[in-house]
């Protein structure tokens, strides 16, 4: 089976080639992370280099500097064959970039491939031609889209999952003890992805799902009647922050409501939390959060899944993969 992207880009060949070169180096500017698993390689991009990204086991083969890099893929999960990255000079003013897999599929991997393998591969590599051309050549339109089955795979690969309030989120417990309402979710984002707190709560807050934004509206024309105060953007204004903590929130008549959202890097990537705590202050305020609760975790859970998925698309792209 035979895999053939490739991009022609308004860039000399050499240009090209250096992006090429930094392949599974730190600052690699090729490899569409965070949205995907990083490339990673126990040595510099050369014979002899092992690595792959998540389960994706291969070793460089073959390296040309600024020209060409062939991989085999380790056996073991299911792929036999090679992968080669090559640019080819179109003139003094612009290269193409080529991905060729050639392989043949073993046992699970056949079915696998089918299903949504493909369709991740496929994906990937538009993003990464994308790369190129954004580097080399300073835009690109259209960039690549991802199609539904490469979003259900990314997400299934992140789950946003709940957990304690973190001990870590200081600005939250010491803005609102002992709350009525505390919970906490988290996701894990790959190495690349923002690191400062505030980027994430303006993420998680100022840009929600359209369906969150109309249960808002509909919470809003709900509670009126009952004294409790329309809320608006100003609930989630950034009150304090740290390094790695971003305290929001506001006091209104019937609650108290404090939001943190803690982002934590490490070497394999970037852990983002988000905590809430929530205090009734009227039997309102009561009554108001007995109801919160049934829709909150669905709620946080969609805004964080949103605020992870920011830098990637939500549809095909019309470019050509022959197989």
């Amino acid at each position: 089976m035979e895999n053939v992207h490739e991009r022609l880009i308004a860039a000399p060949a050499a240009v090209v080639g250096q992006l090429l070169d930094g392949l599974g180096r730190p600052g690699d500017r090729l490899w569409p992370s965070p949205a995907w698993m990083p490339m990673r390689l126990d040595r510099p991009l050369g014979p002899g280099a092992t690595g792959g990204h998540g389960r994706v086991r291969y070793h460089v083969t073959g390296h040309e500097p600024g020209r060409r890099v062939e991989f085999t893929f380790d056996e073991r999960i299911g792929v036999c064959g090679t992968h080669v990255f090559e640019v080819e000079a179109r003139g003094a003013e612009a290269c193409v970039l080529r991905h060729r897999m050639a392989v043949s599929l073993r046992g699970s991997m056949r079915p696998a491939w089918a299903a949504i393998v493909r369709t991740c591969h496929d994906t990937l590599l538009e993003e990464l031609l994308d790369n190129a051309e954004r580097a080399a050549a300073g835009a690109v339109v259209p960039p690549a889209r991802h199609p539904f089955r490469a979003r259900l795979m990314t997400r299934l690969s992140r789950p946003i999952r709940a957990v304690p309030v973190p001990a870590r989120a200081g600005l939250l417990h010491s803005a609102l003890p002992g709350p009525d309402l505390a919970d906490a979710y988290t996701a894990r984002v790959h190495p690349g992805a923002a690191t400062d707190p505030q980027t994430w709560a303006d993420r998680v807050f100022r840009d929600p799902p359209r369906a969150v934004a109309a249960l808002m509206r509909l919470r809003n024309t709900l509670v009126t009647p009952f004294g409790i105060e329309r809320g608006d953007r100003s609930a989630f204004a950034t009150l304090a922050r740290t390094d790695r903590e971003v305290l929001l929130g506001t006091d209104a008549s019937h609650l108290n409501f404090r939001a943190s959202v803690l982002a934590e890097p490490d070497d394999d990537g970037v852990t983002v939390t988000v905590s809430t705590h929530a205090t009734a202050t009227t039997r309102a305020g009561r009554v108001y959060l007995t109801v919160v609760r049934l829709f909150h975790p669905a709620v946080v859970r969609s805004m964080l899944r949103r605020a992870v998925e920011a830098d990637r698309g939500g549809a095909v792209s019309p470019r050509t993969a022959k197989a």
